[in-house]
């Protein structure tokens, strides 16, 4: 029932095509990490056009304990071999803040799902309406900023 309305209703956030940009064109690893069932995400992820763009799929139900606990998070920077300190999260739901949170990774809310006092109360370091924000634009041009030095 889900990926057949999935089919019919799914579309991206608005943004989300400039941001695979930003982060394909540096050479950045990447992973879906969900608690949704596989066949539900690899369904979203192609109906988005983005099979090719992650590298690995991380479901909640593979790991010991699924979000809100960091487990997903975890094994997501070991199949990446990536340190915390070169990773961030996006997140939608308070369960996946939660999650990135307490991986230790800078975790970014997507007031996509859920009302902004739902997410501030998971702790986000960054709080957006979606990847147009111009919030996140300042952070990603001050990152790309400190690169150059």
């Amino acid at each position: 029932m889900f990926r057949r309305i999935a089919k019919e209703k799914v579309e991206a956030v608005k943004g989300l095509y400039k941001v695979t940009k930003w982060i394909e064109d540096r050479g950045l690893k990447r992973a879906a990490v969900t608690n949704a069932p596989r066949e539900n995400a690899e369904l979203m992820i192609s109906l988005l056009g983005l099979s090719d763009f992650f590298q690995a799929v991380i479901i909640g139900s593979d790991c010991e304990r699924a979000k809100p606990f960091p487990d997903p998070y975890l094994k997501a920077l070991e199949v990446l071999k990536v340190s915390k300190e070169h990773t961030c999260v996006f997140e939608d739901s308070a369960s996946g803040i939660r999650a990135g949170v307490a991986a230790g990774l800078p975790t970014v809310g997507l007031m996509t799902r859920n009302p902004a006092e739902v997410l501030m109360e998971a702790k986000p370091a960054l709080l957006i309406t979606d990847y147009e924000d111009p919030k996140l634009w300042s952070v990603l041009d001050e990152l790309d900023r400190k690169a150059k030095v």
